[in-house]
């Protein structure tokens, strides 16, 4: 959602932190901020712009110098998108600047007691309130005017705070929305997404819930919102600044779309076991012996996530025959649902920040759940907050639209599904012939890859269309969800998804030749009950795409997709579709990599 930076040191800050906020724009955002003091010129000097970052720049003056600030880009919440809306807000002194990701619950509430004091608000954000607060307050340490604030907020945050009087520090932070320390020689960073830091160092400390840090130039300290001093180490990440570059491509979703291969042999690399033809999953830190008293596993994602967790729920019932289903976890953290301690959850979170799989996160492990996280962020909130887990090792996926983190998220429930299998009854035999397959998956994808013309071709032919419908059974139906919301998100034509099997209870009634369906069609035990579907679409002259192994003649087109073993061929499905909504977006002209209303990693509910 919003991106905070931060900086402070000795160099001119403001271009750090407009090329900062420049490796944020994919988080999505429709203004942006900064405020700039020193030392030396403690005053707060401050430009904000409502549209891109570009359009900051733009108004940034050539006399803006300083060598502490923070900015932010930001996603309306409270308040249409605007400059007097736009972030860093400050108090009527100008004394105070902050920068804020999440929402205050209670905002109202303190914005009219502060207005009963005579307050004047001048812009609709529930951040102002923050400003004010901290303005008003006695307490005579920077520290201790944001802490006495934050005991009054109800909600989630991710804070940085300059004041006029304390121009050697920036104080910052957290609950629930992400905040990263960069660590530099003699100068410090902050951020809300480590892609704002991995140019300037690798070195990084990332804060927990309540906790709060200082920064000066050269040290910081962590702390908790009650004062209490916390051991902070730094950690080295594994991405480069140029794991952010687009490499040649136009966007960064073309870029992603094609470094599968290499992201799904990333995720495999290290822990297949040919020996005892399973694999090797340390950080799930659960031996033998519990796996084999999993009676049941529920799966806890949101949107691309979700689909993931779907495609994982079936490899687990199929590989390992644990009952699995998988839930949106911001259904389920609300419906109060009954906690089974011999049920393992597993939340799935690109970023290991989402807001709602976060939240369901820590409600079942205050009810005593195992949880297990599958994350691609090492170090995130998830992945500190579970028990265990396995990171997918994706890489950096800059465009909102999820391609490359979804694909290797399903390898990992593969990997995942074989281990519980092997534990249990899936025998050596089944266990060679998985580990074949998955060996073949990177192959596999890059052939795909190489039909991107033939694609490319079909996306402008359906391009026309204002609306589409997916369908899949069983295995095929996960993937017709992803690919369904795929083309919403990146082209924003209308699709839903239904499975195969439920085209008669209702969805019939809109086949026409104006509605396209695509239909996944595996090879495997299901294949005739699949070619049934398209008969009956046919039978009503609606038109048909197919994604199937071969060609199927009922389908007006079809795109064959190489043959693997049944368990994994969802895996491989859903990637020419990932291209068919990338060519069809471009044939319309959208915003491919910062989708209109959309997000890369949702922080608040």
């Amino acid at each position: 959602m919003c991106g905070i930076v931060g900086y402070i040191g000795k160099r001119d800050v403001a271009p750090l932190l407009l090329e900062g906020l420049q490796r944020l724009e994919y988080r999505g955002y429709d203004s942006a901020g900064v405020v700039v003091s020193s030392p030396k010129a403690p005053a707060l000097k401050m430009v904000k712009a409502k549209g891109r970052v570009r359009d900051l720049e733009a108004k940034v003056p050539a006399r803006f110098k300083g060598t502490t600030g923070i900015a932010h880009t930001r996603w309306a919440t409270h308040g249409a998108p605007s400059d007097v809306n736009a972030h860093p807000h400050l108090d009527a002194e100008g004394k105070v600047a902050v920068v804020h990701n999440g929402i205050i619950d209670n905002a109202a509430d303190l914005r009219r007691k502060l207005e009963a004091d005579g307050v004047e608000f001048l812009s609709e954000t529930d951040t102002e309130v923050l400003v004010h607060l901290i303005a008003r307050s006695q307490q005579e340490k920077l520290e201790d005017k944001v802490r006495e604030t934050l005991r009054l907020i109800e909600g989630t945050y991710g804070i940085a705070v300059l004041h006029a009087d304390f121009p050697d520090r920036i104080v910052v932070a957290r609950n629930g929305s992400p905040v990263v320390l960069g660590i530099g020689e003699k100068e410090m960073f902050v951020a809300s997404d480590i892609a704002a830091l991995v140019t300037h160092t690798r070195q990084i400390v990332t804060l927990d819930d309540g906790e709060m840090a200082t920064l000066k130039a050269d040290d910081f300290r962590t702390y908790t919102t009650e004062g209490t001093r916390t051991t902070s180490e730094p950690t080295t990440v594994e991405w480069e600044a140029a794991s952010y570059d687009m490499g040649g491509h136009d966007t960064y979703m073309h870029k992603e779309i094609h470094e599968q291969a290499d992201a799904v042999d990333r995720v495999l690399r290290g822990r297949i076991d040919d020996r005892f033809s399973t694999v090797h999953l340390g950080g799930l830190n659960l031996d033998a012996r519990e796996a084999r008293q999993i009676r049941r596993v529920k799966i806890l994602g949101c949107g691309t996530s979700y689909h993931a967790g779907m495609i994982g729920a079936q490899m687990i019932e199929e590989l390992a025959r644990i009952p699995a289903d998988a839930e949106p976890a911001s259904e389920f953290r609300y419906r109060n649902a009954v906690v089974d301690p011999d049920t393992l959850y597993i939340a799935v979170s690109q970023s290991g920040e989402t807001y709602d799989v976060l939240a369901a996160v820590q409600e079942l492990k205050r009810k005593g759940a195992r949880v297990l996280g599958v994350v691609n962020v090492v170090g995130s909130a998830i992945a500190r907050e579970a028990d265990g887990g396995i990171y997918v090792h994706a890489g950096p996926e800059v465009c909102v639209v999820s391609t490359k983190c979804f694909t290797n998220t399903t390898v990992a429930f593969a990997l995942l599904a074989l281990h519980l299998g092997r534990t249990r009854d899936l025998s050596v035999r089944d266990g060679k012939r998985i580990i074949e397959g998955l060996r073949k998956l990177p192959a596999q994808i890059a052939e795909m890859l190489e039909q991107e013309e033939e694609i490319k071709k079909l996306a402008q032919e359906y391009a026309e269309a204002r609306s589409m419908l997916f369908i899949g059974r069983v295995r095929g139906y996960p993937v017709a969800r992803e690919a369904s919301l795929k083309l919403k998100e990146v082209s924003y034509i209308h699709a839903e998804a239904y499975p195969a099997s439920e085209l008669k209870h209702g969805p019939l009634a809109l086949i026409e030749p104006a509605l396209p369906t695509v239909a996944i069609v595996p090879d495997d035990d299901l294949l005739e009950k699949n070619r049934a579907a398209m008969e009956e679409i046919k039978a009503r002259s609606g038109k048909i795409l197919a994604v199937a192994h071969q060609h199927q003649e009922k389908a007006d087109q079809t795109i064959v997709v190489p043959k693997n073993e049944d368990e994994l061929d969802p895996i491989l499905m859903g990637i020419p579709l990932q291209l068919l909504a990338y060519h069809t977006a471009l044939s319309l002209g959208r915003d491919i990599d910062k989708p209109r209303n959309l997000a890369k990693s949702v922080t608040v509910e």
